[in-house]
């Protein structure tokens, strides 16, 4: 592109190129932030900031969960998991402290050891490998304008919705108490046996990674700084918000007040929905909903940097369309069952000291172990 000025072209660089292509969406952005601070509230309007910082790091460092998993399992490098370490260590370092000073202002995402957490974290591994990303991963990578990501987007809507009104049923089966370890052993221990399993994982990733002899890099900067910062947007999600990052039940909420408008679901006869606050979160605007409001905002972010560089995606078979959309509804089905994703089971689980965040990554790697394979199979 060149500029004109008397007659003589002057060619423009390729940053100025760049700004004026994002100026339309970054106006469009900062007009949805102040009609939030205007018309809902100033807490929903900084979340939408928070999820635009989230979907920023995760589509501009290529941050993905799902991708350091695979390349642990294939590639034996590590650096993706030893990044989502660091994450969790920073993420942890600043929320624990938190939920002790703030018992009653912050929550935990605590969810209950059960037979539906068991199955539904493994489905998930698996699935998501072959979906090639988790909740917040199908989100930027739908923002980025990756067709498959943003098919498997309302499939994993439908799943998370019928997840959830399914939810008691596979509750019954068998599950215990929620077990919070700031609360059953105080921030210090809590944070000082999360250390531990960090290292400990830590170690086994880099067995891994050196079977066979092979030594690679296992520290990644651009990874590492890109989880630092999601790790302070997230403790700052939970100041603000109250409660912890999650993704997958904004998702589920979407589904309910689509099929509540449609009048196929009746959420006063399901026992999820029929809870007070879930019911009220349904009643009310979506724009209310703290999960709904950062979800909006990672796809914003990656849309914003999607408009300096689109990315590739190689075309995809009708079948392996067909598989693509079946593993994005077991994503959403097997997440709710697992009481979150990769976000709200393991990075804010895990961080705000839940023993069901630990019980969901052995389970989800144990599945990625086999979505590998079928990944591979049918040539992803």
């Amino acid at each position: 592109m060149r500029w004109r000025h008397a007659g003589v072209a002057f060619p423009l660089s390729n940053d100025f190129q760049q700004a004026m292509s994002r100026l339309p969406l970054s106006l469009t952005i900062a007009v949805c932030v102040a009609a939030l601070a205007w018309f809902v509230s100033l807490r929903q309007s900084a979340l939408f900031l928070v999820g635009l910082g989230m979907g920023g790091i995760l589509a501009g460092a290529r941050f993905g969960f799902t991708t350091g998993w695979r390349q642990l399992i294939e590639q034996r490098d590590p650096a993706g998991v030893m990044a989502q370490i660091s994450l969790l260590f920073v993420a942890a370092a600043i929320s624990m402290p938190l939920l002790a000073m703030f018992p009653g202002d912050l929550m935990a995402a605590l969810g209950p050891p059960s037979v539906s957490l068991l199955i539904g974290a493994f489905v998930f591994g698996a699935a998501m490998q072959i979906a090639d990303g988790c909740g917040s991963g199908t989100l930027y990578k739908a923002g980025l304008g990756i067709p498959l990501n943003m098919a498997i987007l309302p499939m994993f809507i439908l799943g998370s919705f019928l997840g959830s009104a399914h939810l008691d049923r596979w509750l019954s089966l068998g599950a215990t108490q929620p077990v919070g370890l700031v609360n059953e052993v105080g921030p210090l221990s809590a944070f000082a046996l999360t250390c531990l399993g960090l290292v400990i994982v830590g170690a086994l990733a880099l067995a891994w990674s050196r079977r066979g002899g092979e030594r690679r890099r296992w520290l990644d900067r651009r990874l590492i700084i890109a989880g630092a910062g999601l790790a302070l947007l997230a403790a700052l999600n939970l100041l603000i918000a109250g409660q912890p990052w999650g993704v997958v039940y904004g998702f589920g909420l979407w589904g309910a007040k689509i099929a509540t408008a449609a009048g196929v679901f009746d959420p006063t006869t399901n026992a999820f929905w029929s809870q007070p606050g879930n019911f009220n979160a349904l009643t009310q605007s979506a724009f209310l909903d703290v999960t709904t409001i950062t979800n909006l905002g990672i796809l914003a972010g990656a849309l914003w940097i999607s408009a300096r560089k689109a990315p590739g995606a190689k075309p995809l078979t009708g079948k392996q369309w067909v598989i693509g959309l079946l593993a994005g509804f077991l994503l959403g089905y097997s997440s709710r069952l697992a009481f979150g994703c990769n976000v709200g089971a393991m990075v804010s689980g895990i961080s705000t000291g839940s023993l069901h965040g630990w019980i969901w990554v052995a389970m989800a790697f144990c599945g990625s172990l086999i979505g590998v394979r079928l990944r591979r199979r049918f040539s992803f």
